[in-house]
């Protein structure tokens, strides 16, 4: 009799009628109904008002029925958990049961319950079958913990379960092990930074010894637990592989790959001239090869694991080419990963098997598979340099076959192999021209016209096959676009006499009739270059170029490194790492191989886990990039309010343009010129000895400092009036005018949103690109209420100055991204140097003396502020309201001398003379700097801070 009869009901009153058999005393009415029960509840139907009655059946010692009560609880425990507590003296009762089965089913269930209410009272019953005599319960009881765990972390950590499950990684029992590195690999795993596996090599033995006799999946737990283990040295390293190594041959094939990872990992520590490393590689092959005559889909995975394999250690399968050769029957997704594996394996031994394979997949009627197989030919002639003829002339071959799409990825390929090999195949230009109707598809057409472009000179009617393809030029795609522009040119720069109206026409057809933004740029370039220096642009557009590499398609190094160390997960099918694909924090952790043995690395770094202080080498700033390219990829997330403070140094030229420390320089006689300049150094913290008991320096430098200037009250921080960045016709209608200001010591961004379009704006923030001095945002972008239409809300964001740096062109450019919830705008905008001036500027009359003279006069700069209709002291006033302070003042033949010092937030110094002559409206600013370049910026904050 079957259990179909439990589904097919269809009596009124049901709930009633299985309340009543719930409480019969028959023990197989009881039986039958919980049957029902579970079978109504297994179809959806909702039972749980039947939890009381159902609860009721747990007093029994009929190991089935026990099993469908606890089914029914764990479905309705979380929908009702005050009914569920009234389980909890059963649990407790049944975890002492003298069968052991019964004991593990109620741990078991107890971790599935997940309700918090519940999770203390189950404490004590869990402790105890931790400790079970019987190891089918201690088992249980591991994974009970990570279950426990994920619901209520603390308690887990207060009641010292992780301790007991450490203390299970030595049981006798290798099911207990296995289960008990799998719950603590699992409790790692969310909380990456707890040191739970404490591996060290007595736990390695004892998960060795274990190894041997568990399950597969405890097996696989095991691996993959050694697999973060980095070994003290060689000899650990081999002999944790001489133990995997048996594992290599069981019937699982995710054991296997787990073996597989461990091997690959520990034979970085190996040295290669080691007689073991040469026999491992020889074990290695075999289970991999097996691995290929599984189920396609298995096939598949292996052959996503063994690319990588092949991309870190190609001598592993070099002998074995003939497995990945193309099963007439294979699918098309195991087709493609063969041929790929085909290519990397490659070699001057043997290509010629692996050209006579290629050339029959080319005959193929997958369209698809033919294609790459045409693309193969290309990669291996790119990679064997002694197979390029063979390959040339196999291509030849397949293009006289006339099938369209052959010939197209046929000439596609032959563009590349022009490209490694210049000036040798060019003879093959005359049948690629014979086919120049047949192409169709946009890579091929460019590839076609490249050959064309470059090879003008060998091509008599260059010209007119270049003009078939400009009749239809609005048509193509922008790749052949961009490549007939830039064939044209190359043809005009070779023949110019015969086309010159060919060129005005393309450049006219990209720049007039183009609204493709690349398109116009490169053909302004071009216009610009041939109209402007034709000989530059000939060494431009046909300068040499470089070779192309041999494998352009391999995974980056440490991407690859981390994908080795997880051979087996889906990290290694998708070739990315988990952190890719894994929401939260589970399984981001990025993983590295050890080091190499008699590597740099592993010489200096000893011991991994050594910590202490380590000298970092001094950052330098980069050079301006593609800085549109740096914003684009911008997290537009609101800023946090702290930000690194840790300042590279910025390179200028042959100075240090965050300052130096003075001191040194100040050590030594101070001579030097009386002419005076601007300096800029870091002021040193106290006065070196030399400097004290000096004489004064004769003519006038020495007595500049007794004469006082009769400084009055500072006027305050000049403000230049909001301009405006962003025209609300380039941001969807939002504007934003703006300025900057200084205002008690800190820098502030005011704007000015205004909302031109028609809808409102919301989720407003902001980003800098990396800029000369380092500015960020200090916080959030604050638009408290939505942007509604024609309205203008001001805001002020606070700045620091602690951000990424990078030496920008003007010094004071920055890039601005500002999103919302209608897309993200990019402007830049200049700041005035000024708002840089900090307020600790003022400089010891003695530093002053010595760092004006140390500054070689070469970096003197002099300026004229003009029409400027201030006496000195109100001059001065109204620049130390800027941060530009006097020092010192004299007067010598009615003509003012103000000496002044600046100092920048980065610490840089800049000294400042400044001449005023009575009468004359014209003043004449002398600046010295050890930066030259901040000269011209400082003298423009001089000029405004004067004239408003």
């Amino acid at each position: 009799m079957t259990d179909s009869k439990y589904f097919t009901t269809t009596k009124k009153g049901e709930i009633f009628e299985l309340k009543a058999e719930l409480n019969s005393d028959k023990k197989e009415k009881k039986k039958e109904a919980v049957k029902k029960v579970i079978a109504s509840m297994t179809v959806g139907k909702d039972v749980s008002a039947l939890f009381p009655d159902v609860v009721n059946c747990m007093q029994t010692d009929n190991l089935e029925l026990k099993k469908l009560v606890y089914l029914y609880l764990m479905n309705y425990a979380k929908s009702q958990p005050d009914m569920a507590i009234m389980a909890v003296n059963t649990f407790v009762k049944d975890c002492e049961d003298p069968n052991p089965l019964i004991r593990a089913l109620a741990v078991r269930t107890m971790g599935c319950i997940r309700v918090d209410k519940i999770t203390e009272y189950l404490c004590e019953p869990l402790r105890k079958c931790l400790k079970d005599e019987d190891p089918y319960v201690r088992k249980t009881a591991a994974v009970c913990v990570a279950k426990l765990h994920d619901i209520n972390a603390q308690l887990v950590e207060d009641q010292g379960f992780l301790d007991t499950l450490k203390d299970l990684i030595s049981d006798s029992n290798p099911m207990v092990v296995a289960n008990a590195v799998a719950a603590l690999s699992e409790i790692a795993e969310s909380h990456p930074n707890s040191n739970l596996l404490d591996l060290n090599p007595q736990t390695i033995n004892k998960l060795l010894t274990a190894l041997n006799e568990c399950t597969e999946w405890g097996q696989i737990f095991i691996l993959d637990c050694l697999a973060n283990y980095t070994p003290r040295d060689d000899r650990e390293s081999q002999s944790i592989c001489e133990r995997v190594t048996p594992r290599l041959s069981h019937a699982n094939s995710a054991v296997v790959l787990s073996a597989v990872k461990v091997l690959m990992k520990f034979m970085e520590m190996l040295p290669k001239d080691l007689d073991y490393y040469g026999t491992l590689l020889k074990k290695l092959a075999p289970p991999l090869v097996t691995l290929l005559s599984a189920e396609p889909e298995l096939q598949y995975v292996a052959l996503r694991n063994i690319n990588l394999i092949v991309q870190k250690r190609p001598e592993i399968l070099k002998h074995e080419m003939k497995v990945f050769f193309v099963k007439y029957n294979d699918p098309i997704y195991v087709k493609l990963e063969k041929l790929d594996i085909m290519i990397r394996l490659a070699s001057q031994a043997n290509i010629a098997q692996v050209l006579a394979e290629l050339k029959e997949y080319a005959t193929e009627v997958d369209v698809d598979f033919v294609r790459k197989a045409v693309r193969a030919i290309g990669r291996c002639a790119i990679k064997v340099e002694q197979s390029a003829e063979r390959c040339v002339s196999t291509l030849l071959d397949l293009i006289q076959t006339k099938v369209n799409y052959v010939v197209q990825e046929a000439i596609v390929v032959i563009k590349d192999i022009f490209r490694k090999y210049p000036n040798k195949y060019e003879s093959v230009i005359a049948t690629l021209c014979e086919n120049l109707d047949s192409l169709d598809e946009p890579e091929a057409r460019a590839a076609m016209i490249w050959i064309v472009g470059e090879y003008a000179e060998r091509i008599d009617n260059a010209d007119e096959l270049l003009e078939s393809f400009l009749e239809g030029f609005h048509d193509e795609s922008t790749q052949v676009q961009l490549q007939l522009l830039t064939a044209i040119v190359k043809l005009f720069l070779k023949k110019p006499t015969e086309t010159q109206e060919l060129v005005q026409q393309v450049l006219s057809l990209a720049t007039q009739d183009s609204d493709n933004p690349d398109l116009r740029d490169r053909g302004y370039i071009y216009w610009r270059l041939l109209s402007t220096d034709p000989v530059a642009a000939k060494e431009v557009v046909l300068a040499e170029k470089p070779l192309i590499s041999e494998e352009t398609d391999l995974i980056e190094p440490t991407l690859l490194e981390e994908l080795i160390c997880h051979i087996g997960t889906l990290a290694s099918v998708y070739h990315k790492p988990p952190s890719a694909f894994v929401e939260g924090s589970r399984g981001v952790q990025h993983r590295r191989l050890p080091p190499r043995v008699g590597s740099v690395e592993s010489a200096e770094s000893p011991d991994v886990g050594q910590s202490g202080p380590s000298e970092a080498p001094p950052a330098v700033i980069p050079s301006q990039g593609d800085l549109l390219g740096d914003l684009l990829n911008l997290d537009l997330a609101p800023p946090t309010a702290t930000v690194p403070s840790v300042q590279p140094s910025m390179q200028m030229g042959a100075m240090d343009l965050l300052g130096g420390g003075l001191d040194s320089l100040l050590g030594g006689d101070i001579g030097g010129s009386p002419s005076m300049g601007v300096g800029l150094g870091a002021a040193p913290t106290a006065m070196p000895a030399t400097l004290g008991g000096a004489p004064a320096v004769g003519g006038g430098l020495g007595d500049l400092f007794d004469l006082g200037g009769g400084v009055g009250m500072p006027t305050g921080f000049y403000v230049v009036p909001k301009t405006l960045w962003l025209p609300a016709m380039k941001a969807k209608g939002l504007e934003i005018s703006g300025t900057f200001a200084r205002r008690g010591g800190i820098i502030q961004m005011d704007m000015s949103l205004t909302n031109k379009a028609m809808s409102v704006m919301t989720d407003f923030a902001i980003q800098f690109n990396r800029n000369s001095f380092g500015l960020a945002p200090a916080g959030p972008l604050q638009v408290l209420t939505p942007l509604s239409p024609n309205q203008t809300i001001d805001v002020s964001l606070p700045l620091s100055t602690n951000g990424p740096i990078m030496k920008m062109e003007p010094l004071n450019n920055l890039q601005v991204a500002v999103k919302n919830n209608i897309d993200v705008f990019y402007f830049s905008c200049q700041f005035p140097l000024s708002l840089l001036f900090v307020e600790d500027g003022k400089m010891e009359r003695q530093v002053f003396l010595a760092t004006w003279k140390d500054i070689p006069n070469d970096n003197e700069a002099q300026f004229q502020i003009k029409d400027i209709h201030l006496n000195s002291d109100a001059a001065s006033n109204k620049l130390q309201g800027s941060n530009i302070f006097t020092i010192a003042k004299r007067t010598v033949e009615g003509q003012d001398m103000l000496y002044q010092s600046i100092k920048l937030t980065n610490s840089i110094w800049v000294l400042a003379e400044m001449r005023v002559q009575t009468g004359n409206p014209n003043y004449t600013l002398s600046i010295k700097c050890r930066a030259p370049e901040v000269c011209q910026f400082v003298y423009q904050c001089y000029e405004m801070v004067l004239k408003n």
